[in-house]
C-alpha cells in the first residue's frame, strides 16, 4: 500500500471512530449511480439518449468482449483449435485494453 493510501485510510478510520460518518443524509439508502451531475449540461441529453439506446463507450465494449471471450475460453477443451483461436483473440484484446490504459485484472482474478 502506498504511504498516501495508508494515511488516507488512517484518517478515515479516525473519523469513523469519532462518529463523523454517523447520521449522514441518505444513510442506509442505496446510492444513485446514474447521477449525471459530472456531465456538462449541454452534453447530458446526448449522453442520456446514448445510454438509453444501449450504447457503450468503446473501452467498455472492449471490456465486455474480453469477458465474453474469457467465459468462452473457460468452456472449451484446451486441446481444441477453437481454444487456441479464442486464446489468441483474448490476448490481442487484452493488449488493446492495456494500450488504452485500462486494467485487465478482471481477466485474471
Amino acid at each position: 500500500m502506498w504511504w498516501i493510501d495508508a494515511m488516507c485510510e488512517r484518517h478515515i478510520q479516525t473519523a469513523q471512530q469519532a462518529g463523523e460518518f454517523d447520521n449522514l443524509p441518505g444513510a442506509g439508502k442505496p446510492l444513485q449511480l446514474d447521477d449525471d451531475s459530472a456531465v456538462p449540461e449541454d452534453l447530458r441529453t446526448g449522453y442520456r439518449l446514448l445510454k438509453n439506446a444501449g450504447y457503450l463507450p468503446p473501452e467498455l465494449a472492449l471490456r465486455k468482449d474480453a469477458l465474453t471471450l474469457h467465459d468462452l475460453l473457460a468452456n472449451t477443451l484446451p486441446e481444441s483449435e477453437a481454444h487456441e483461436n479464442l486464446c489468441r483473440r483474448l490476448c490481442l484484446l487484452e493488449l488493446n485494453l492495456q494500450q488504452k490504459g485500462m486494467s485487465t485484472d478482471f481477466l485474471h482474478g
